[in-house]
């Protein structure tokens, strides 16, 4: 809660250090009270499943991985909202007062890469092997890792940035495998469902 309350701090000063539009402001301040509120909420579950079942249960351990994907959610939906109003600021060549009127520059990537997120949440409880964050099937790191390569190379940067980027994601799904958190068809899956679907988004809406 403590992190929760200073990114939140330091959110709103940016705000006022960048003059941002009445409309921005608003975005950055639900971002940040959606956040707080989940965490809050988080909280709160675990408090009470504590008091009624103390020792260990599958189920208490459902509710609070339930709890926590709430806040994982809101703390995405949170990174959108933020990026939604601050990136005009950030990017040159966008005109300042038409930032809230057209499409962000990159939204298309921002989106395929929350897209990968959610399938990549979903089939894990589909398959009901490990956590949104940790282990199962597909490999989340892998799966946004490449995502993000993926967006780069569409993005008409030079060869070289699209190589680094792509070296970055195998070392990212490289250390799932030392680490043994995922199996090398885990990772694979999550190569290849951050590339197709991604490849698919640019495809259809760029």
């Amino acid at each position: 809660m403590k992190i929760h309350m200073i990114a939140a701090l330091a959110l709103l000063v940016l705000g006022l250090v960048l003059r941002v539009s009445a409309l921005e402001f608003i975005f950055l301040t639900l971002a940040a009270i959606f956040v707080l509120f989940a965490e809050l909420f988080n909280t709160a579950i675990e408090v009470v499943v504590d008091m009624v079942s103390p020792d260990y249960h599958p189920l208490a351990r459902t509710i609070k991985d339930v709890a926590a994907g709430a806040v994982l959610m809101a703390s995405v939906g949170a990174v959108l909202l933020g990026y939604l109003a601050l990136s005009g600021y950030f990017i040159p060549h966008l005109d300042k007062s038409l930032a809230i009127l057209r499409p962000p520059p990159g939204l298309v990537a921002v989106v395929a890469i929350l897209v990968v997120v959610i399938l990549v949440v979903l089939l894990k409880s589909l398959t009901g092997r490990g956590t949104p964050l940790c282990g199962g099937m597909p490999s989340g790191h892998s799966a946004v890792a490449f995502s993000i390569a993926t967006c780069v190379s569409l993005s008409g940067v030079g060869a070289v940035y699209i190589l680094l980027s792509l070296l970055l994601a195998i070392m990212v799904s490289h250390s799932r495998l030392l680490m043994n958190i995922h199996t090398l068809f885990e990772v694979l899956a999550g190569a290849t469902l951050g590339v197709v679907t991604t490849l698919l988004i640019f495809l259809v809406f760029r």
